[in-house]
């Protein structure tokens, strides 16, 4: 717990000057080294890091994707350098064949795409217009406030278990407990969103559409489980307890941000078929 709780407060400052300084290219750096370490630590977990050449393929790919991925000019390239990598990882499988197998190619593959591209549209949401930010703090704060509501409320009350084979201390009043926070966090956030605008010099001459981001935050809650739920399947298969310890008291980045990869893409998804932020005439 005490390790949680300063791994937190020395973090936390980091996360929030990186949103303050609302820069789509230190955003996009910070996802990518987010998504760098996240990849070798499920590699490192599955140890098909032992294979150097493949790992040293994949490393490549996933510090490129974001820069293809959130940059207009290299957009266009993306195919390219997909059907590249592919091509590479296959020729390397021809040419090992006895020691590389396919199920291993075809997963460092998958995460290789999997996890740059899903972090990549915390990227896109802050490009989305002038309040993209908003959206970056919704995309984070969800699974993240959800989490720690869950944490605490399943310590203090947690009986009824929801999944003991595959993550022992959830419970389901951890996980409604988890809903709530989240509920209660986000209009907070939307309500304070237009005041905090007022306070920094802005025009505040919009609202916030409170009842989307309830229902963002139930359903954003629920995909943040499923994405904690698929990470610690991962590790049980792989035998192991953390995908890392970079974070005391969390474990590794991946440990941190498997819930934000799902996500973040659904409120992506969300918030480019309905606007949450609607400008007064």
């Amino acid at each position: 717990m005490v390790n949680r709780l300063l791994t937190a407060v020395i973090a936390l400052p980091l996360v929030i000057l990186l949103l303050w300084l609302d820069n789509p290219v230190l955003m996009m750096a910070g996802m990518t080294i987010v998504s760098v370490i996240s990849v070798g630590e499920i590699l490192l977990a599955t140890k098909y890091f032992s294979n150097k050449g493949i790992a040293a393929v994949c490393m490549i790919f996933v510090t490129a994707l974001p820069s293809f991925l959130c940059f207009d000019v290299m957009i266009r390239y993306f195919p390219m350098l997909s059907g590249t990598f592919l091509l590479i990882m296959f020729i390397i499988m021809l040419f090992d064949h006895e020691k590389v197998k396919f199920q291993e190619i075809a997963l460092m593959s998958f995460v290789s795409f999997l996890v740059p591209l899903s972090l990549s549209t915390i990227v896109f949401l802050e490009k989305k217009n002038e309040y993209g930010i908003f959206y970056v703090i919704l995309a984070l704060l969800i699974p993240w406030i959800s989490d720690a509501g869950a944490y605490f409320v399943g310590s203090a009350m947690g009986k009824h278990k929801m999944a003991p084979k595959i993550s022992p201390k959830k419970s389901w009043e951890g996980f409604f407990g988890g809903i709530v926070t989240a509920v209660i966090s986000v209009i907070a956030v939307g309500l304070g969103y237009p005041w905090y605008i007022g306070l920094i010099g802005g025009t505040a001459d919009f609202t916030v559409n409170i009842p989307l981001l309830i229902v963002v935050a139930i359903v954003g809650s629920v995909l943040g489980v499923i994405g904690d739920f698929s990470a610690s399947l991962l590790k049980r298969q792989c035998m192991v307890k953390d995908f890392g310890s970079i974070l005391p008291g969390h474990g590794g980045i991946l440990d941190r941000f498997d819930s934000v990869l799902f996500v973040a893409p659904f409120l992506y998804f969300v918030f480019n078929m309905i606007e949450p932020i609607q400008m007064i005439v």
